[in-house]
């Protein structure tokens, strides 16, 4: 009887790759042994070779993988299995795939931040623009806020509590104001949105912060909304007491497990939005939990197929335009400021401010009260 060959293994496996669009990759690996069969799989299926894009080649020992004229859809996880008699052993390696910058971003903080800190409403009745954020529970709503007071402040601001992963509760409770120095904006945080009807802030009471009948520090109820008899209401709200942005924020890694019924709770508000006029953006954060490229370098962000996907899935589940989106990090585990992280918070919040001006100047000859 012959010996029985060698069990394949790897002397070196196959390495992750970072290729800008139109570039060729090339995946390589050494084995022990020869006379082994050699199958290529991309995210778990068979591969199928195209003329012109793969090129397989086996030289004795050696193992090797083109893919010519990179494409996003040749974006993966691919994989290379050699087997004999004796056994089999595979390894996998990661392509990613930059495609052509298709958004811009100004990566300088200073000129943005003298812009926003100089910036004057035009609308002389207005003493502040009014911003509120709304979204699932440890979408990052609080993160947002502690982000954009640690840039303008030029410290880590902390007080803003955020939800934890690990509790999947809320810390806010309350209807909480946050401002930043003497610059003109105010942001408002307040309870997460959950399925269940008795849990989480009300639709309604969203809709009522909106119109600007809730005080600041009101204390919600999940069980039931503010009504019109309660003494804290606002019966005769100003342009002053309203929202002047709305806000919706998004967690990039959690975009496909949304619940439906939470989804369908934000589109409520955002068509309630829509006919008060109220401008509307969606800032999607996270976005280094979805894509390697990303959390390696921020400024990629725009060149990253993973965060274009989740736009569009963001978009699609939620019916918003992709420009109205905006991915973003905030801080959480940093103690000290980073310029890149800082310009894309910046990037989304100047564009939210230039919204709401644009819906308070509509109102500048006179205050106009809500309904």
């Amino acid at each position: 009887m012959g010996s029985s060959p060698t069990k394949p293994e790897f002397v070196s496996v196959l390495a992750d790759k970072q290729v800008k669009e139109g570039g060729d990759v090339n995946l390589r690996c050494e084995a022990n042994t020869e006379g082994v069969t050699a199958k290529w799989e991309k995210n778990g299926y068979h591969l199928e070779c195209v003329e012109g894009k793969h090129v397989k080649r086996e030289s004795g020992t050696t193992f090797s993988l083109i893919i010519r004229n990179a494409a996003k859809e040749d974006e993966g996880k691919y994989t290379l299995s050699l087997s004999n008699d004796s056994g089999s052993v595979s390894c996998s390696a990661m392509v990613t795939v930059e495609l052509r910058e298709w958004r811009t971003v100004q990566w300088k903080q200073d000129s943005m931040i003298t812009s926003l800190k100089n910036f004057k409403i035009n609308n002389d009745n207005i003493r502040e623009l009014r911003f509120l954020l709304h979204g699932p529970v440890g979408a990052g709503k609080s993160s947002t806020i502690n982000t954009i007071k640690t840039i303008f402040d030029g410290h880590q601001f902390i007080n803003c509590l955020a939800a934890s992963d690990l509790s999947g509760e809320s810390f806010t409770t309350k209807y909480q104001k946050y401002t930043t120095g003497a610059v003109p904006f105010a942001f408002y945080d307040l309870m997460g949105i959950e399925k269940d009807q008795l849990k989480g802030v009300q639709t309604a009471d969203i809709i009522s912060a909106l119109k600007g009948h809730i005080p600041d520090d009101y204390e919600f109820k999940p069980q039931a909304a503010m009504c019109e008899d309660n003494v804290y209401y606002i019966r005769n709200p100003t342009l002053n007491d309203q929202i002047h942005c709305l806000v919706s924020v998004i967690a990039a890694d959690k975009v496909a497990l949304m619940d439906n019924k939470v989804i369908q709770k934000m589109k409520t508000i955002r068509a309630e939005a829509s006919k008060l006029g109220i401008p509307q953006l969606v800032f999607m954060t996270r976005v280094d939990n979805v894509c390697m490229l990303t959390r390696e370098n921020l400024a990629k962000i725009y060149q990253s197929k993973k965060i274009k996907e989740k736009m569009e899935e963001c978009s699609t589940r939620l019916g918003v335009p992709m420009n109205c989106i905006f991915p973003l990090k905030n801080y959480h585990e940093e103690t000290k400021q980073n310029e890149k992280l800082n310009c894309l918070v910046l990037e989304a919040f100047t564009q939210a401010v230039y919204s709401a001006n644009d819906y308070v100047k509509k109102f500048s000859r006179k205050d106009k009260h809500v309904e």
